[in-house]
């Protein structure tokens, strides 16, 4: 298998799939900055710098790295075209797009039924202030776009509140606003991947944040029944195959989803579970490329 994985060169990941794979696959490192597309001529051409995207089996989206609306959007119309023309594209671009928006994410997730914190999303200031009153004066204000905790601010104070609103507001961001969830010093992960899920406990580090790359810990977890089912309806309801699933309960044990990553990682829990993620990943992989081909075959032979 000829696997394209779009990431930084210095990626660890990018590393662990390649420790992973050794000699029974090919894996390509290729910068989302370089990627270009062409229309008109004799073939269509999706590359990066030099390398056709067209001649690998498979490409993995391990980075989404930061951009102007138009480099955003022209990257995932590129990544579209190639999952037409037969390259399997995991995670999919529509489930990239969905799962990078959380507003987008959780109100998709809340459609099919799954719990989610109360939250509210605008652009003025006064009106998130009275809305932060209304969700009980201690919310966790988000980028609407983002990961790995950064960005995030909790809030309990008015005056702290309306001093953050009126900055992000001056720099004509979205106003993202959660009602925080008391919890007992830990929320869930749960990476899927198809049918198969994978789950580890995370916890604080000292603060109210759980998130690993903030000083939490991952300890082992034997996920139940229900949460492996919010799990697979969260990555299936944005489209995405493999996904990492935050899930959080609140001190009377009610389970809300906090959101999706459609660009999961697994080192924590990799060390955590001491299982060899990355191998599970290429195996996905490949039995996605095999599922394509077979697929194509029936319709040639339809």
């Amino acid at each position: 298998m000829r696997l394209a994985v779009l990431s930084s060169p210095e990626s660890w990941y990018l590393r662990d799939l390649r420790r992973a794979g050794g000699s029974r696959c090919e894996i390509v490192a290729l910068p989302f900055s370089r990627l270009s597309a062409g229309l008109g001529g004799a073939t269509m051409t999706i590359a990066a710098g030099d390398v056709s995207l067209l001649d690998f089996d498979a490409v993995l989206v391990r980075t989404m790295p930061p951009g102007s609306l138009e480099q955003v959007v022209f990257r995932m119309d590129a990544l579209s075209r190639l999952e037409a023309a037969g390259c399997v594209v995991l995670n999919p671009p529509r489930a990239l797009e969905a799962a990078i928006d959380k507003y987008l994410a959780l109100a998709r997730l809340e459609a099919v039924g799954l719990p989610v914190p109360e939250t509210w999303v605008g652009q003025n200031a006064d009106e998130a202030l009275v809305e932060f009153a209304r969700l009980g004066g201690d919310v966790v204000v988000k980028p609407l776009f983002g990961g790995e905790g950064r960005g995030i601010l909790r809030v309990s104070d008015e005056a702290l509140a309306l001093r953050a609103f009126k900055t992000l507001e001056q720099l004509d961001a979205v106003l993202y606003l959660q009602r925080f969830v008391p919890h007992e010093g830990f929320d869930l992960r749960l990476l899927v991947l198809g049918e198969q899920v994978l789950s580890m406990r995370r916890v604080s580090g000292g603060d109210w944040r759980t998130n690993i790359s903030q000083g939490g810990r991952g300890e082992r977890l034997e996920a139940d029944a229900e949460l492996v089912r919010m799990a697979r309806l969260a990555a299936q309801t944005l489209g995405a195959p493999m996904a990492g699933v935050d899930i959080v309960a609140d001190r009377r044990g009610n389970r809300y989803v906090l959101e999706v990553n459609a660009v999961p990682g697994w080192k924590a829990l990799a060390r955590t579970l001491d299982v060899d993620v990355a191998s599970l990943v290429l195996d996905f992989v490949q039995s996605a490329v095999q599922s394509a081909v077979h697929s194509a075959d029936r319709s040639r032979n339809a």
